[in-house]
């Protein structure tokens, strides 16, 4: 991506390094990464996330680890935190015309970057739960680890595969303040769990649209894209679908477990938000075979 001259967002919280660390580790099931992969595009509100994951510890044992006072971090890292405040910045431009555009007001919300685990208002956090937006503090939680991991374990790799990670959180917040989370989390919690998960995945592949369009905006005022980097994001947003995930931790999958949506169908809104850029299309209205 073309961020020279670029400006950085000041709606950032810099928590690394400060906090105590939780570390989830899962036996057999293929690493923290997968746990996080499975779960960090997550739905907005993380707050039951958090409840089973963390409480119950129904995905492994729960060992903590206290971490030292802040420590210097290393050149790579740094870039990583000032590549995501960029990114952010984009966002809060792009957005607001966007919202300006549908005679409406965009509030940017704020990043938080931490280490190891995290407070927030939808609960405690491990860094092994993976970036998830918040709706009761309108904040993104991020452990920029988590990018090392995407390129050393999923081969996921590249400078807009990463904004793309950040633009679908920012996505579910545009999808909190237009309203369409609060319904989904409405109508999710008056069925049963697989309705529930195609509502969710409606949810996701939302979001992962949203972060199309805020690519396809970003490009036409910044020229921000660069070749290959499309195919960056494409190649990312095929190995965090459901199903992808799923048979590399498990061998096998369960289509009637999947929240996220299918690599296919990632990578079909992805891309339909970075060509179209149409507020007016939406996963909701849409039969699963639509999607």
């Amino acid at each position: 991506m073309r961020l020279t001259g670029r400006r950085e967002s000041s709606n950032v919280e810099d928590r690394r390094g400060f906090s105590g660390g939780t570390k989830i580790g899962i036996g057999g099931l293929g690493g923290i990464l997968i746990i996080a992969l499975l779960t960090f595009i997550g739905g907005g509100d993380i707050g039951d996330v958090v409840t089973n994951v963390v409480q119950q510890g129904g995905l492994g044992t729960i060992q903590e680890e206290q971490m030292e006072g802040q420590r210097d971090f290393t050149a790579e890292e740094e870039e990583l935190a000032r590549f995501s405040r960029q990114i952010l910045a984009g966002t809060e431009d792009i957005w607001t015309e966007v919202f300006q555009q549908m005679g409406r007001q965009y509030t940017p919300p704020t990043l938080v970057l931490f280490t190891n685990r995290v407070n927030s208002a939808c609960g405690t956090a491990s860094s092994a739960v993976g970036p998830f937006y918040c709706s009761a503090d309108q904040k993104l939680y991020i452990d920029l680890s988590f990018f090392t991991q995407m390129k050393s374990q999923l081969g996921a790799d590249g400078d807009f595969a990463y904004a793309y990670v950040i633009a679908h959180e920012v996505g579910h917040h545009v999808e909190y303040l237009l309203g369409t989370l609060s319904q989904a989390h409405q109508q999710m919690s008056q069925v049963d769990q697989v309705a529930a998960n195609r509502i969710s995945v409606k949810l996701e592949l939302l979001a992962d649209y949203y972060a199309g369009v805020w690519a396809h905006y970003d490009d036409e005022k910044y020229q921000s894209l660069e070749p290959g980097d499309v195919e960056e994001a494409i190649d990312c947003a095929e190995k965090i679908g459901d199903n992808y995930l799923q048979k590399k931790a498990k061998g096998y999958v369960q289509p009637e477990s999947f929240t996220h949506g299918t690599s296919a169908q990632r990578i079909k809104w992805l891309k339909l938000g970075i060509k179209h850029g149409d507020m007016s299309i939406s996963t909701f209205g849409l039969s699963d075979s639509e999607l």
